[in-house]
């Protein structure tokens, strides 16, 4: 960088790094200082005190009311925010959809409590989101763990907190009170270290208190005053960490009273109200025995106006269903189940097959791949979301029926809930996928003892939750785990490692005001700024009629209301084509979200490959949808194909963007009923040569999975998974690579 700028007898604009931390730290963008608080023990202290009776406790945090007021005043999220909530209806049938959390009931009930008031009458709803998780960022350094605290605002939509845009910020890192091993199971230390959370909590949001009964005036992203009044909202947490907030006892559930030996039997919804009569009334004792709850505690919510802990506790994707009813469940139960059944011997010859299948699945975008298998240590939920595409196909033919169909239905139920729009007819399905789970799961009955699991049980909440707060992907844990990075782990990295955490707070505040600048930079206008013959690419692709295959696509082309068969045309009455190609080695397809054709989500975006050397180790082709009859629903009106090559040329004129692939050909006219997948096999002539053709770009819908139909046999240890393709003769349509491909392929 010297050198290009002595070259042209320039300096660089900081003399050094602490020079550009010397001006980051002087911007006043986005600036929230760091504040921090002590908190010790107060209690009845016994003759001998334990130390941590004696030991401080420090919390450090940043006012969330200053940062709301910057994700408010964000104009990278002026077209991206809700100010009122709303109700969406189906213009066709007048059927309720669920979307952004502004969409739920939840904040329509807030704003007409808040209308009631004629001194917030008139006033916007900003419902403040919280999020907590403790992270480690080292295995065996010294002090490595940390407990951030994360907040949004429920206005901005699902796909803006989803995406990482500065819409999750970090306002604290909460105390993690430790103690000798003697101590540390006392009952004083465990009611006192969840205390001091929900302490910590109530003093980090006090600024939000008296904004929440009497409207302030904030700057809006675009450009307007408005009046709002706060609320708490959702709050993002595992398990674990909701039985911290909602004070209720391990095994049981944080919504609902159901007793936790029966989870399943139902139980009326737990409310703040409730709770509260409960521990007037009853022994410590007989709230922890048959209510689950731990009397000794208040929740934080009880300090602030129109807050239920028991309501605000939201869906948890990841920790619920991927990595617990998904993972650590039914995943393990299979091979609990085999080896209970084969022996230990068999079963681990069957779990390496498995194995084996898991890698031989052929690439796809996004698709995380699994080259030893699903045997390995440390599981991440992006490893058990990848698991989830490919894991059904693989056991079919080890495991009965009935297993099968466990699995089908608690995909079915993870892909409908993961939607990005929900409707009534979505709900419906949900509900069905859990009756049917509920059913088949049963088939594990001689290897697990009980159903009653708390992971599982919150599935029955997720159709009332949605009414409540829209589409559960905009209130994920995965999205304030992928915080932790940004925010801890990084952070953590770039520090000496003594005394980390200050380091850790300044690099946050530097990190924000270097956003702020960047959006302020952009709002000024100040960041704006392989060709081949037919005959070359015929022989590369080995498709030696490939200029046949131009000419019948270009015939179909020119006159789109012929219905004769182009290959019935004389060679005579076909067009010519004798120029260059030129060729590409991907495509990105655009395309809306099946359950969003309106757009309203906006547009995704992914690329599809057709490479003959993908990262210089093998050749990448991989298959697609065709629309064939766009007035035909799902897998009606397409059709699936391998793209060989993408290619475009001109003619008179005209620009021809193309793909070269082979056609594949449904098998049977409806989905497999176990799997609930469709089956599709390689199309070929009846000379045995396969069955290409050249097709309009526009024609390709987006990228499609194939699974290969494992069977009942045993597949040698040696075929790759970029072999998969060409190896196998049938495929299952993976609707579970992702949840658009569950809409589309289902």
């Amino acid at each position: 960088m010297a050198a290009t700028l002595a070259k042209h007898h320039d300096t660089p604009p900081f003399a050094d790094h602490k020079d550009l931390h010397n001006v980051i730290d002087a911007t006043q963008l986005g600036d929230v200082p760091w504040q921090c608080f002590s908190a010790q023990y107060t209690g009845e202290r016994p003759e001998v005190a334990p130390p941590w009776m004696d030991d401080e406790f420090e919390v450090w945090y940043r006012d969330p009311r200053a940062m709301a007021h910057n994700i408010i005043a964000n104009p990278d999220y002026k077209d991206e925010i809700d100010y009122v909530p709303y109700r969406e209806y189906d213009a066709s049938d007048a059927t309720r959809r669920w979307k952004d959390f502004m969409s739920g009931d939840w904040a329509w009930k807030q704003a007409d409590t808040i209308s009631q008031d004629p001194e917030t009458h008139g006033s916007a709803l900003v419902p403040i989101i919280l999020g907590s998780d403790k992270t480690t960022v080292s295995v065996g350094t010294g002090n490595n763990e940390y407990y951030p605290l994360y907040a949004s605002i429920g206005n901005v939509r699902n796909n803006v907190r989803r995406a990482h845009r500065d819409a999750l910020v970090i306002i604290g890192f909460l105390a993690i009170p430790k103690t000798d091993r003697s101590h540390s199971k006392d009952d004083a230390f465990r009611i006192f270290r969840r205390q001091l959370f929900h302490s910590s909590l109530s003093v980090i949001l006090s600024s939000l208190r008296p904004v929440m009964t009497t409207y302030e005036v904030v700057r809006c992203g675009d450009g307007h005053f408005r009046r709002v009044i706060y609320s708490l909202g959702p709050y993002i947490a595992d398990y674990e960490e909701q039985l911290v907030l909602s004070c209720v006892v391990k095994h049981w559930c944080p919504k609902c009273i159901a007793v936790r030996t029966n989870l399943d039997g139902g139980g009326i919804y737990r409310t703040r109200e409730f709770t509260d009569f409960l521990i007037n009334e009853l022994h410590a004792d007989v709230l922890w025995d048959e209510f689950g709850l731990i009397g000794d505690l208040v929740p934080f919510t009880n300090d602030f106006p129109r807050a239920d802990i028991h309501e605000l506790l939201s869906f948890d994707l990841l920790h619920q269903l991927i990595k617990g009813a998904f993972k650590d469940h039914l995943v393990d139960w299979v091979s609990k189940y085999l080896k209970a059944i084969h022996g230990t011997k068999r079963s681990e010859e069957i779990m390496s097959d498995i194995d084996r299948r898991v890698a031989a699945v052929a690439s796809f975008a996004g698709l995380r791949r699994f080259p030893q298998g699903r045997d390995f240590k440390q599981w991440t939920g992006d490893d058990s979301k990848a698991l989830m595409k490919v894991f059904l196909p693989a056991i079919e033919g080890h495991v009965p029926q009935d297993m099968v169909r466990a699995f089908r239905a608690l995909l079915e139920f993870c892909y409908l809930v993961r939607r990005n729009i929900i409707t009534e007819d979505t709900l419906i399905q949900i509900q069905d996928a859990l009756r049917r789970f509920h059913h088949y799961r049963k088939i594990f009955d001689t290897v697990i003892p009980t159903f009653s699991l708390p992971r599982q049980h919150s599935m029955a909440h997720y159709v009332d939750m949605i009414r409540l707060f829209g589409a559960p992907n905009g209130l994920c844990s995965s999205i304030t785990e992928s915080k932790h990075i940004k925010a801890v782990k990084e952070p953590w990295r770039w520090s000496s490692r003594h005394n980390a955490l200050g380091q850790m707070l300044v690099t946050n505040q530097r990190l924000d005001k270097l956003a702020a600048s960047r959006v302020d930079f952009d709002a000024r206008g100040m960041l704006t700024g392989t060709i081949l013959s037919i005959a070359a690419l015929a022989h590369e692709v080995a498709v030696p009629d490939l200029r046949r295959l131009i000419r019948y696509f270009l015939f179909s082309q020119l006159n789109p209301d012929d219905a004769r068969n182009p290959e019935d045309i004389p060679a005579a009455g076909l067009p010519r084509h004798e120029g260059k190609l030129q060729v590409f080695n991907s495509a990105a397809a655009t395309f809306y979200a099946p359950s969003d054709l309106s757009g309203i989500g906006g547009m995704r975006r992914e690329h599809i490959r057709a490479c003959p050397l993908w990262r210089n180790e093998y050749p990448r082709n991989d298959c697609v949808f065709i629309n064939t009859d766009s007035d035909a629903e799902g897998m009606r009106g397409l059709e699936v194909a391998r793209v060989i090559c993408f290619f475009s040329f001109k003619h008179d004129w005209e620009v021809y963007p193309c793909a070269l692939i082979q056609w594949f050909e449904k098998i049977g006219d409806c989905p497999d009923e176990d799997t609930g997948m469709w089956m599709v096999a390689p199309s070929f002539h009846e000379d045995s040569s396969r069955d290409l053709a050249v097709i309009h770009i526009e024609t390709v819908f987006r990228a499609a999975h194939l699974i290969p139909i494992y069977g009942s046999e045993y597949i040698p240890p040696s075929l790759k998974f970029y072999q998969s393709l060409d190896t196998f003769g049938s495929f299952y349509v993976n609707k579970y690579a992702d949840h658009h491909a569950f809409e589309i392929a289902s």
